[in-house]
Parts: structure tokens; C-alpha cells; sequence
């Protein structure tokens, strides 16, 4: 991924941050010659290894965990939002008439190594884990499937775990610009509904050195 020093993100909690809340993500696989991507919920360990430890699991009909051997490298894609940006935005626009639209966003890139776990305790604890993330805010949390259920239902999955090597971030904010265009153009975003990238830029504008 291009990242220039502007569109940098060098603190790696901010980063833990976006995958947390966006913890749906694109696995990239190379094998047989060939890419693959699969699209999959993931459980981020910040604490395991260097750089945290990425979880999920997959359909054990899905070819992906038998076309990886343990320890190849992977790429996990978290994105958390984007919205276009128009040049009518940037008040400096009206006066030099110098400015082409974009589109802003916010990205991490998970480089790693990845290790099949074909294991039903560990698979349940996986899943457990990550069903209890995206429950816990529900008003009556999910568990009552008969065990029996459960049982096939997890004999049917198989784990992947990916230790993460190099993660990458890049939030395209409009630093490059003046400060009263990334303010204006922050303020017509969240005006419009792009709440989250509004007030991404609106937070950039506010770390602008004056």
C-alpha cells in the first residue's frame, strides 16, 4: 500500500482501534499461483506476540485452510469508512480554483503468518470469543442452541490463526491541505451523514500544527 508521511499512522493502538470496530475484514492468500480473498469476522488478541494475533475461523468447505500451509504469508484488509470529497468544499477552491476531488478513508493492512487450527477446543473458544464480542450489547445475548447443535455446528468450522507481523495504517484525512479545507470539508461530511469520517477529519484539523 502507497502511504505517504502525511497519510501515515505510525501508533499501532490507533490501528488495534480500527480493526476492533471494524472487525470484518478481507483475508489475502496466495497459493497454487494464484490470490484469493475471503471476507471474515476477526478476534484481535493485542496481547499475544509483537503485534497482536489476529482469530477466525471458516467453513470446512471453504478450500482456503487446506490451499495455506502453516507459517505462509498473509494479508488481512480492515477497512473503516470512505466518503468522496468534492473540490466545492475547500473554501481555498474559491479563491484559486486549484483543487481536483478525492476520496478519503481509513485503512489497516495486517501482514502475517498464518497457522490452521484444526482443533475443536480451540475452535469453540474462538468462536465463543467472538460471539460474545458481537453479543454483548444485544438486550437478550444469544445461547440457547441445544448442544447437540452446537456440537455439529463447530465439528463444520476450522479455526485460523494469523500472528501478525507489519501492520500498516493509512487515514486519508486531507492532512496535505490547508487547515480551513480540511475543517470545512470534516464539517459538510458529518453534515451529510459520513459521521465517520467527518470526524476524522475534524480531529486531523484539530492535531494541524497552526
Amino acid at each position: 500500500m502507497y502511504v505517504p508521511p502525511h497519510f501515515a499512522v505510525p501508533d499501532q493502538n490507533a490501528l488495534f482501534d480500527l480493526i476492533e470496530k471494524h472487525p470484518f475484514g478481507i483475508l489475502i492468500t496466495h497459493s497454487n499461483g494464484s490470490l484469493d480473498a475471503n471476507h471474515i469476522p476477526f478476534e484481535l488478541d493485542r496481547s499475544k506476540g509483537d503485534k497482536g494475533v489476529l482469530n477466525c475461523h471458516v467453513a470446512r468447505k471453504n478450500p482456503v485452510w487446506q490451499e495455506v500451509a502453516n507459517g505462509d504469508e498473509v494479508l488481512v484488509v480492515f477497512r473503516a469508512a470512505g466518503a468522496y470529497i468534492s473540490p466545492n468544499w475547500y473554501p481555498s477552491k474559491h479563491e484559486f480554483h486549484k483543487q481536483v476531488p478525492t476520496w478519503n478513508y481509513l485503512v489497516a493492512h495486517a501482514h502475517g503468518r498464518i497457522t490452521v487450527r484444526d482443533d475443536e477446543r480451540y475452535v469453540r473458544r474462538n468462536v465463543a470469543k467472538l460471539t460474545h464480542m458481537h453479543e454483548a450489547n444485544q438486550p437478550a445475548p444469544w445461547s440457547d442452541a441445544p448442544k447437540d447443535f452446537i456440537d455439529t455446528m463447530a465439528k463444520a468450522i476450522v479455526a485460523l490463526e494469523i500472528d501478525i507481523t507489519s501492520l500498516v495504517g493509512k487515514f486519508k484525512l486531507s492532512q496535505n491541505k490547508e487547515l480551513r479545507d480540511i475543517q470545512n470539508a470534516g464539517e459538510t461530511l458529518t453534515a451529510q451523514g459520513a459521521v465517520e469520517v467527518g470526524e476524522a477529519m475534524l480531529a486531523a484539523a484539530a492535531a494541524k500544527p497552526q
